[in-house]
């Protein structure tokens, strides 16, 4: 039979202190959270010294200490505590990657028992696919889900996730075409021109975003075909922006196939490994102007 899954939080109740364990990836999306961002209790009380090659990060405090309370009960003593998760800001003020949390936690006494709690898993929806139309070519803009094998039916995702996109182009008859996204858009209403505004593809396909700390953004290499074009973006909002919804427009764009990549036709994604711009087609000289902000226009 399978073992289920340990819990992301978990507690022990002992004779006089509990402990504390928290799962690093704390909202089971594959990205872990930092030691220094959790707290136990209205003391904001630190865990133990922090293994990093551990996979979880433990709390010890005696039952009053924390800023705990104590309910007394005619069959109970009951202490109350609260986990915090505080994320820290990442490198870009305008945006947020995680939501901050709060998972209660008591313990009963004199009947003891282990208490353990699902952290909160915090949402944010919807984005609408577009589609556009010019001549006879129809462009398209589609989240698929997590193998790519079709379009994803929820709207709604966590902090942490990936958000995966494809981008495609039909023709009838035209020749042989292949697919850019010049810029992509993340805005608070429809209007891709209101404040706050967050361009994550820009300067004619360079994928900025993928140059954020801790992302896993990208361009998917390889294209499933010349016609298409795939990237991860990870989930974000806007800092202080309590609707928790997002509208994205991106402006697609198509060169000939037989022209090789230029500087105006590109898809480029940060490498962390190498710290240089990484084209998903032609050589590399094609994406330095994404360094300097002077990509030329098409």
């Amino acid at each position: 039979r399978a073992l289920s899954p340990r819990p992301a939080v978990a507690v022990r109740c002992q004779e006089g202190q509990l402990a504390v364990t928290v799962s690093r990836d704390l909202f089971g999306t594959g990205r872990p959270v930092r030691a220094a961002e959790l707290s136990l209790g209205t003391a904001s009380c630190p865990p133990l010294s922090p293994n990093p090659a551990q996979a979880f990060v433990t709390f010890l405090a005696a039952l009053h200490e924390c800023g705990s309370t104590l309910q007394v009960t005619p069959d109970s003593l009951i202490y109350r505590t609260t986990l915090f998760y505080k994320p820290t800001r990442s490198g870009n003020p305008l945006i947020v990657r995680a939501t901050p949390a709060e998972v209660p936690i008591e313990c009963h006494y004199p009947r003891r028992s282990n208490v353990s709690s699902g952290a909160v898993r915090p949402t944010w929806a919807p984005f609408r696919s577009t589609v556009a139309a010019e001549e006879r070519l129809r462009f398209s803009l589609r989240l698929m889900d997590d193998d790519w094998s079709r379009e994803r039916l929820s709207n709604g995702f966590q902090l942490g996730d990936s958000l995966r996109f494809q981008a495609d182009v039909t023709s009838e008859g035209h020749v042989p075409l292949r697919l850019f996204v010049d810029q992509c858009v993340a805005t608070a209403t429809p209007d891709r021109s209101s404040s706050p505004r967050y361009a994550f593809i820009d300067l004619g396909g360079c994928l900025v975003d993928s140059r954020a700390e801790d992302t896993g953004s990208a361009f998917v290499s390889p294209r499933p075909r010349l016609e298409s074009l795939r990237f991860l973006v990870d989930a974000f909002k806007f800092a202080g922006d309590s609707g928790n919804l997002l509208y994205i427009s991106c402006h697609l764009r198509v060169s000939p196939a037989a022209q090789a990549p230029n500087p105006w036709n590109k898809a480029c994604s940060f490498s962390k490994a190498s710290g240089l711009w990484a084209p998903l087609e032609g050589t590399a000289a094609i994406c330095s102007c994404c360094d300097t902000g002077s990509c030329p226009s098409p």
